[in-house]
């Protein structure tokens, strides 16, 4: 999502990375898992420390296409697969074999959070398929997933802790939050890595002392603070609200573009989009949907518009849509969103009057 990063991962990070996943995945030696990330990608990597770790066994596949897929997990006997929103929205688009439905024990999400629309076709299409819909980060490895029993009931949440972690939502002062108070996501546990390659600065910045309000022991506990802001219910499960530095201020209010990009998928009337701020000499950030019409929808700006209004208040109507052929993307297969926001740049440059 921005300027690549180098993390440093411990021995033990991993170690306990691959026995938590393992865990509430329920993994065993029988199962064939299909990588399809890259593994510069943690979540791409830990498709085979997991199953290194419970002796089970990963098929490799570069795929040009994502229809590709589809094959491969028939010809590998796939149990488990992973992979991120963009590539999930098109894999829903497709016909799934009965002995890949059938045979396929569950799938997992993360690395952005999974469109409603998305995982209700998806769990049409494989209804007997569990849906392990998670959140994370390369500094903690891992932080949270949502129960498949729960998939149903609070299918935007992103769940609990992963065993071996704790996540807190604190306030700036460093304090707890209340539920249903949105606040910072802090990550505290054996899966805190070591801090950013030969960048102390930034090092400085996510990883700090644990909240004063849970670290009672005497030395120095690091904890990461992640920048992305959730809220926790009042049965503990946590939803994920925007990052920081993804969050649009236009007329005032903080807005996420996930709770537009939700809207905007439900319609039906894109295949893929985002939303974000484009500066405006009036609204501060003008929200700005950018998408990829569905195949018979021909760009309805006109109905999206109207879906937008009759759905969002008037500050999160988007102020322009934008068309495109293909959403870009970056090494691990996530719409690259700065570079969105970077072509909308100049959008409304000298548009007072708008």
């Amino acid at each position: 999502t921005g300027k690549p990063k180098g993390v440093v991962l411990s021995h033990r990070n991993m170690v306990c990375g691959a026995e938590s996943v393992s865990q509430y995945l329920q993994n065993r030696d029988s199962d064939r898992l299909l990588a399809v990330l890259p593994f510069s990608f943690d979540y791409g990597f830990s498709q085979l420390t997991t199953a290194f770790r419970v002796g089970a066994s990963v098929g490799l596949m570069e795929y040009l296409l994502p229809r590709d897929i589809i094959s491969a997990l028939d010809r590998y006997e796939v149990t488990g697969l992973a992979a991120v929103p963009p590539l999930w929205i098109q894999l829903a688009g497709f016909d799934w074999p009965r002995k890949v439905v059938d045979r396929l024990r569950y799938i997992t999400n993360s690395g952005g959070a999974m469109p409603t629309a998305t995982l209700a076709k998806l769990r049409q299409k494989l209804p007997s398929t569990s849906v392990f819909l998670m959140y994370g980060l390369t500094e903690a490895f891992r932080s949270t997933y949502l129960d498949p029993a729960q998939v149903d009931v609070r299918p935007t949440s992103i769940g609990k802790a992963i065993p071996n972690a704790e996540i807190l939502v604190v306030r700036p002062n460093g304090e707890l939050c209340e539920p249903g108070e949105p606040g910072e996501l802090v990550h505290r546990g054996a899966l805190v890595s070591l801090g950013y390659w030969n960048d102390p600065e930034k090092t400085a910045v996510r990883f700090r002392p644990a909240p004063a309000a849970v670290s009672q022991i005497p030395l120095t506990e690091l904890a990461v603070w992640s920048g992305d802001t959730v809220m926790r219910d009042e049965e503990g499960y946590l939803y994920f609200i925007g990052r920081h530095d993804e969050m649009i201020k236009t007329s005032g209010y903080r807005v996420s573009p996930t709770e537009i990009e939700e809207v905007v998928y439900a319609t039906g009337l894109v295949a893929e989009a985002v939303a974000v701020g484009s500066p405006h000499p009036v609204l501060g950030k003008a929200i700005v949907v950018i998408g990829v019409p569905a195949h018979d929808a021909g760009g309805p700006t006109d109905a999206l518009l109207t879906a937008c209004r009759a759905a969002l208040p008037s500050y999160m109507v988007p102020a322009h849509i934008q068309w495109l052929e293909a959403l870009p993307r970056n090494a691990n297969g996530k719409i690259d969103r700065p570079a969105l926001a970077a072509s909308v740049e100049t959008l409304f440059a000298g548009s007072a009057n708008e």
